[in-house]
């Protein structure tokens, strides 16, 4: 027969099994990358909105962009962090024109291609990036001038070849109206619990953050709550998103906002608690191209 002290003893036990699982699951939702922390969880949306993009994280859920709708994930949701300010990536060095990528330490899936090169030009201000996708092109002019390494990264990215065949992962609402892609291992199926885990294996400064606003028309960076920990992912705006200015803004979208606001009337497959999910409406970016050299 269990004795009094045996029962304290599995009661304590079993607590601490609790909190351990707890811990895993959102040290596993914060390496989805957020928006805003990843999602809104990783993406801490700011405004009441506090999950959805942790970004693009794709928050506490998925890279924040969703977790309370701030894009984790990277919205951003609230994807581990990576690097503290400290012993993270240095912004831009103007004096010698080079930039800082370092490696990723939280623990993501990564599809490694390598670093980009690290010296960089301003010129010429602006680049165009082309997404083909199965729904149709999406063009971003990118801001080359103010963010010079999230774009050179970008360039490199698409060089490499490292977003073909990757799908949109996580898809807002009205309330966080955002598409967040790439992550190159998503599934984008509703079931795939490692969405928004993925990235390239290194992670660099955030860039072009004064002023920074996220209205409709709006390509921005997901990342993790902590400073540095721009990889790969992104989030487009098909609506004006109330996040705080702590997410790189490379560019506008200049054609395309017609194929984000079908995926959006299409939904999600299965919304999580910050209404976030992977789209219904699959989007499959089959190559990515760029003009305008730097």
């Amino acid at each position: 027969m269990a004795t009094g002290k045996d029962r304290q003893k599995q009661l304590a036990r079993e607590h601490h099994e609790r909190q351990m699982a707890r811990r895993l699951e959102r040290e596993q939702r914060a390496k989805r990358m957020a928006i805003i922390g990843s999602t809104v969880g990783v993406i801490v949306v700011v405004g009441g909105i506090v999950a959805a993009v942790a970004l693009l994280g794709g928050g506490d859920s998925k890279t924040d962009a969703a977790a309370t709708a701030q894009p984790s994930d990277t919205a951003v949701p609230s994807a581990s962090a990576s690097a503290t300010p400290a012993a993270g990536p240095k912004p831009y060095d103007a004096k010698t024109g080079t930039c800082d990528y370092v490696a990723d330490k939280s623990g993501g899936v990564v599809k490694d291609v390598g670093l980009p090169p690290k010296k960089v030009k301003l010129k010429p201000a602006t680049r165009t990036m082309t997404l083909d996708t199965n729904l149709g092109d999406i063009v971003v002019q990118l801001d080359n001038a103010k963010a010079p390494c999230t774009v050179n990264s970008l360039a490199f990215l698409a060089e490499k070849k490292f977003y073909d065949g990757s799908k949109c992962h996580r898809l807002g609402s009205a309330q966080f109206p955002m598409l967040q892609c790439g992550d190159p291992q998503a599934k984008a199926d509703g079931k795939g619990e490692s969405d928004g885990a993925g990235g390239p294996g290194y992670v660099m400064g955030e860039e072009n953050l004064t002023g920074a606003t996220y209205k409709r028309g709006v390509m921005a960076m997901a990342k993790t709550q902590a400073p540095g920990t721009t990889g790969s992912q992104f989030f487009l705006v098909f609506g004006d998103l109330q996040l705080t200015p702590d997410y790189t803004p490379v560019g506008t979208i200049t054609k395309g906002l017609d194929i984000l606001d079908k995926v959006n009337k299409a939904g999600v497959i299965t919304p999580g608690q910050d209404g976030t999910g992977a789209p219904k409406e699959t989007v499959v970016i089959k190559d990515v191209t760029f003009s305008g050299k730097s």
